[in-house]
């Protein structure tokens, strides 16, 4: 018995597409980490991009639970001295890119390194109902019906 290790020319990746309104954030950029790793195929190998590409729509509709949208900090340094600023998930919502919320949770959850630069770009996030990859003919996924604490109520 030998270990499979998937090739990088082995791999068939899926589109997938998520309507992202109305669902908790953490709980769905755990899902879309797990789908953009691959560890939902029996052929993940950890050092490959065995995952799908992910399409999420409607990302600005995003909720937190409890008071998250204002207690909340999201922090970036400039490099320089004295550099460090702050957000908040309501400065964020109201903002030009208001997609970025999701986008910084799930880069949160991979690990570091080539390949989570890799993985990310497979990733595309927007903040309306559209999206320019209708050719790819990606297939919904139904995070709603998942579980019932995927949706804020």
């Amino acid at each position: 018995m030998k270990t499979y290790f998937a090739k990088p020319s082995e791999v068939e990746k899926k589109w997938v597409l998520i309507d992202a309104q109305g669902l908790v954030v953490g709980r769905l950029a755990a899902l879309i980490a797990t789908r953009l790793k691959g560890k939902h195929n029996a052929t993940y190998t950890p050092h490959v991009d065995t995952g799908d590409n992910v399409i999420v729509i409607n990302a600005d509709k995003v909720v937190f639970t409890g008071n998250k949208t204002d207690d909340k900090i999201y922090y970036r340094h400039t490099g320089y001295p004295g550099g460090l600023k702050r957000q908040t998930p309501r400065r964020l919502f109201d903002g030009k890119f208001p997609e970025r919320i999701l986008e910084l949770a799930v880069g949160r959850m991979l690990k570091r390194g080539p390949l989570q630069r890799k993985l990310m770009r497979n990733l595309k996030i927007y903040k309306g109902a559209t999206h320019p990859h209708e050719a790819q003919q990606p297939e919904m996924l139904d995070v709603k019906a998942l579980n019932r604490k995927n949706v804020r109520a």
